[in-house]
């Protein structure tokens, strides 16, 4: 798979989409390593209150500020998710 792989989809849906207003959300779908799929099947489920997607959400904003992105959106995120206290 090329590196512009991603760009291409996002700019076909883009287009797809052109007439409709934006979405908070973008759809992802990726293969990961079946350890890191057990690894956050065993997270979610000992922490209930996250599912996949705020795991997911979570770590991408993590890898994406660790590596320079200053996107307020990204930052907040982040932070959000590093300072929220465990809910019981």
């Amino acid at each position: 798979m090329d590196r512009n792989h991603l760009e291409r989809c996002h700019d076909i849906g883009a287009a797809a989409n052109a007439t409709q207003t934006a979405s908070a959300y973008v759809s992802l779908e990726t293969e990961i390593p079946e350890v890191l799929y057990r690894g956050m099947k065993q997270f979610i489920g000992a922490h209930p209150h996250w599912d996949q997607y705020r795991v997911m959400s979570s770590a991408l904003a993590h890898f994406l500020f660790q590596n320079g992105c200053a996107e307020r959106s990204v930052v907040e995120r982040y932070l959000d998710d590093l300072f929220t206290r465990p809910e019981n």
